[in-house]
């Protein structure tokens, strides 16, 4: 039972670092700068719990802001490159995070002795939900408690008109642009809250597996970032989740007698979706009973119409 229980927690972590590549895939945007942000959450939120005392909540929240900060400082220059470029520059400073921090040695005394970041050998101590009598049970509702949290706020936002503006950007960027639509601000604002989840799932990944270390932080856990909302479709918040529970449950966890032949199976994968469903799993949108959701083409008409009459 714990190892399902444990399973279900790193679902819902990678569920939350789908979710952060989603707002910025949604803006036609590639970047792998996910983990960098992930690894900012999770040494920022364990150093306030373990080296200074912070309660979760007030860690998490902070470690959250940090990488949105980050992310939308990333995304100003980030918005002079495009395509391949773009991936290369977010790679760049995912690499860059990841060796500050494997070059970050930090301790203070505390109660348990010396604790903190300690270089290469990582950083572990990492144990308020066994210091305060956590069980898996609680954790479990806690990570789901916030992927449930983040899922319902994305839903708002994708039928706000940042939602729409994030679309339109995504489909028909100059058509966005002629129409009037701040590209800079669709942008950043898709960084910034892509960041802070990010930043989110990292804090918790860093309070579950207790010691993190560079080597978590590299460019295999933004590729997974990234593959979760293309896997699953971009139009369909579920599909992120759909994915994630794939790869993490099935994929890795359920044929790991298959050894490294599990990443021959993860690129045949996305092959396989790219030229079948090139929109996901689950390209269509949701169905929810209240809303009848438009087109991806009727939505960049409606936004260009509004944009342009708002101008006018």
């Amino acid at each position: 039972m714990d190892f399902y229980l444990g399973l279900l927690q790193v679902i819902g972590v990678h569920s939350l670092l789908g979710l952060s590549a989603w707002c910025v895939l949604h803006t036609g945007q590639v970047s792998l700068a996910q983990g960098g942000f992930f690894a900012i959450g999770a040494y920022g939120a364990g150093m306030l719990t373990t080296m200074f005392g912070w309660p979760l909540g007030g860690a998490l929240l902070v470690a959250a802001l940090l990488a949105g900060a980050v992310a939308v400082a990333v995304g100003f220059p980030a918005l002079r490159v495009k395509g391949l470029m773009l991936v290369v520059a977010t790679t760049a400073f995912a690499e860059i995070v990841r060796l500050v921090f494997f070059n970050l040695s930090w301790k203070v005394q505390t109660p348990q002795g010396l604790i903190g970041p300690d270089g290469g050998l990582g950083f572990g101590g990492i144990r308020y939900f066994q210091a305060n009598a956590w069980s898996s049970v609680q954790v479990l509702l806690l990570i789901w408690g916030l992927v449930a949290a983040v899922m319902l706020l994305l839903w708002s936002l994708d039928r706000t008109r940042i939602g729409t503006l994030w679309r339109a950007v995504g489909e028909d960027e100059v058509a966005a642009q002629s129409a009037g639509i701040n590209l800079t601000a669709a942008k950043v604002s898709a960084f910034g809250i892509g960041g802070a989840i990010a930043g989110l799932a990292g804090g918790l990944f860093s309070h579950n597996t207790t010691h993190i270390e560079h080597g978590n932080f590299t460019i295999l856990l933004a590729t997974f970032a990234i593959a979760y909302p293309i896997l699953g479709g971009l139009k369909s918040l579920a599909g992120t989740l759909v994915a994630v529970v794939f790869i993490q449950g099935v994929l890795i966890e359920g044929l790991r007698f298959l050894g490294d032949w599990r990443s021959l199976l993860f690129g045949a994968l996305i092959l396989l979706v790219m030229l079948v469903r090139p929109g996901g799993v689950l390209g269509a949108p949701l169905r929810w009973p209240s809303f009848k959701r438009r087109t991806a083409a009727s939505t960049t008409d409606s936004v260009i119409s509004a944009e342009r009459t708002r101008h006018a």
